[in-house]
């Protein structure tokens, strides 16, 4: 089966989950509209600006939509940004920003600073085999709160963001700070075909 995973094209960094989206065999497309939102089997919210997505989500009448797609078991994956958007609280953040409420947890916005504080770090990951995963974090978020159903899958091994939770994920949806996009190591996008096509089998 190849999944159609739309990739939410208001902002950010689209092109790179596209490319990484297709090369685990699955089907992008850009979502802009409801109508695009309906027709996916998934959908990636990538990393760019929190708040101008939020705002984009309301101006192209896809955030009560995309709420009520999440509430009805629509996988999804959000980095960086994306999993600001996916958090059910968010500190730090304008309090005109809206969240979708897709995970149970709080995110802290911008937390390991600004852009010159970007980083990069190994991780190991749960769940996926091998090499750690290479992270690159980008005016990144962690994860303050998990509820109990939220699994943790990574956390930062060393350095003064010691053990901060940095990759989650709850039922069908995923999320991590970090931007797995730009490193060419395709596990976690892989990872995430993988719980599309699980969604959509188990859907027939």
């Amino acid at each position: 089966m190849k999944p159609i995973i739309g990739v939410l094209a208001l902002q950010g960094d689209v092109r790179e989950h596209f490319h990484a989206l297709a090369a685990c065999g699955a089907e992008p497309v850009n979502v802009r509209r409801e109508s695009e939102l309906a027709a996916v089997d998934g959908l990636v919210l990538p990393g760019g600006e929190s708040t101008a997505i939020s705002k984009l989500l309301e101006v192209f009448g896809l955030l009560e939509p995309l709420r009520q797609r999440l509430r009805e078991g629509l996988p999804a994956y959000g980095s960086c940004a994306g999993m600001i958007l996916l958090a059910d609280t968010v500190l730090d953040t304008r309090p005109d920003a809206q969240s979708l409420s897709g995970i149970d947890m709080t995110v802290r916005r911008n937390a390991f600073g600004r852009q010159v504080d970007s980083f990069e770090t190994d991780l190991d990951f749960a769940g996926i085999a091998g090499d750690p995963v290479r992270a690159v974090f980008i005016r990144a978020p962690w994860v303050e709160r998990v509820g109990d159903g939220v699994r943790v899958l990574a956390t930062v091994p060393s350095g003064p963001a010691a053990g901060r939770i940095v990759a989650v994920r709850q039922d069908n949806v995923l999320a991590t700070s970090f931007h797995p996009e730009v490193t060419g190591d395709l596990r976690v996008h892989a990872m995430f075909v993988d719980i599309v096509r699980e969604r959509a089998a188990a859907m027939t």
